[in-house]
């Protein structure tokens, strides 16, 4: 299965790389100094269809395979993570919908989301149930031809500012989660819904992360995705499907602290000479540079099966290479710019901040080794065994 890019996905990554620069670059700071949701830039891009990249063409979307997504937001993280957030977010969001959704609720709700009119964030994780998502205890209530959602979320990326929420709850608690969760469409101008808690984080600050509360919210039936007891199966699927875009931001976060890096060394000078002349900071470079490269690769590679039968293990790879490589870059882009990395004038400390967090969502390291050591415990037939 080849990944190599084509003359399209080139000419994408240029254009997206030219609005990022021009546009976003100079607003980063900012963004990260004030902790505010860039408004702006998501009407940007939304104006640039980049919102729209998951959505079938026939609800306005553009339908970008695999690779054309992740490069939309390596070039967008490669200046700003915050801000390639927005369309990760729409996409997560949005999947339990693409994957188990009917007919009816996709054209309800996609042309608004592919426009950017609306946003949508993904509620599933709670103050008790992170990696251990089964241990959700939020319940849905079937009542006549509506379900009675009541309990909370935490941690959920632009749930504050979201229009729509994919939710997971209990439909039968005594099932527990991984039969009895199932999920739900739900508008947050649902009475009974509230936002009353956002995150102060050490990165992605622009980026709100809320905790929701749902008080006898009323959801249509019409709104449960897939049938009752379906919703951990989707919530799974949903996480293999988005990693690949975790891992693309990752790639992007090192890429960019490798550029603030080369940048400052090859014009700051001691000892007489330009640090990049030193081998101590060459060899430092290219190890940079090697790892980001190898991270990159594996990126496309996942993002190119994505919908295959073995997404989650290369959805898997992907983001724990690349995160961890993201964080060890950054790290020592700080290091190579010395005293200057360290201070807020300068982005390698901002790219630091926010290259942790791609160790942490959409299911930590520690997850992904375990997602990758079941998926190849399968393919030795020895998974019931271990079990």
């Amino acid at each position: 299965m080849t990944y190599l890019l084509s003359a399209e996905h080139q000419e994408l990554r240029a254009m997206v790389r030219e609005l990022a620069e021009e546009r976003v670059a100079p607003r980063a700071a900012e963004i990260d100094a004030k902790a505010e949701f860039p408004w702006d830039l998501k009407e940007l891009l939304a104006k640039q269809d980049l919102l729209g990249i998951c959505f079938p063409e026939e609800h306005g979307g553009t339908n970008l395979d695999g690779i054309g997504q992740a490069l939309v937001a390596e070039e967008l993280a490669r200046v700003d993570a915050t801000t390639s957030l927005i369309p990760l977010v729409q996409k997560l969001g949005a999947l339990p919908i693409l994957l188990a959704g009917n007919d009816e609720q996709k054209g309800r709700y996609f042309p608004r989301l592919a426009s950017g009119e609306w946003l949508i964030a993904f509620g599933l994780t709670e103050a008790a149930a992170g990696s251990d998502v089964a241990a959700n205890r939020m319940r849905a209530r079937r009542d006549g031809d509506e379900y009675v959602l009541n309990g909370s979320k935490r941690f959920i990326t632009h749930g504050s500012v979201a229009n729509l929420v994919s939710v997971f709850a209990l439909t039968d608690p005594e099932a527990g989660g991984r039969k009895g969760m199932s999920a739900f469409i739900v508008e947050t101008e649902s009475p009974g819904f509230a936002a009353p808690r956002v995150e102060h984080k050490m990165g992605i600050r622009g980026s709100p992360t809320a905790e929701l509360t749902f008080d006898d919210v009323r959801v249509p039936v019409a709104n449960l995705l897939g049938a009752e007891g379906d919703g951990f199966k989707i919530a799974m699927a949903s996480l293999d499907a988005s990693r690949v875009g975790i891992a693309a931001q990752a790639v992007g976060i090192a890429q960019g602290a490798i550029d603030v890096a080369l940048r400052h060394a090859g014009q700051r000078e001691q000892f007489g000479q330009h640090v990049t002349d030193f081998e101590g900071i060459q060899f430092m470079l290219a190890d940079m540079a090697a790892q980001t490269e190898a991270a990159r690769q594996l990126t496309y590679a996942a993002a190119a099966r994505i919908g295959s039968a073995d997404t989650a293990y290369w959805s898997s790879c992907a983001k724990l290479i690349a995160g961890d490589t993201a964080m060890r870059v950054t790290t020592d882009a700080v290091q190579v710019m010395g005293g200057y990395g360290y201070i807020s004038e300068y982005p390698a400390e901002r790219m630091m901040r926010d290259a942790k967090i791609t160790q942490l969502y959409e299911g930590t390291q520690q997850i992904q080794r375990l997602v990758i050591a079941r998926q190849l415990l399968q393919r030795a037939g020895i998974a019931e065994r271990s079990a």
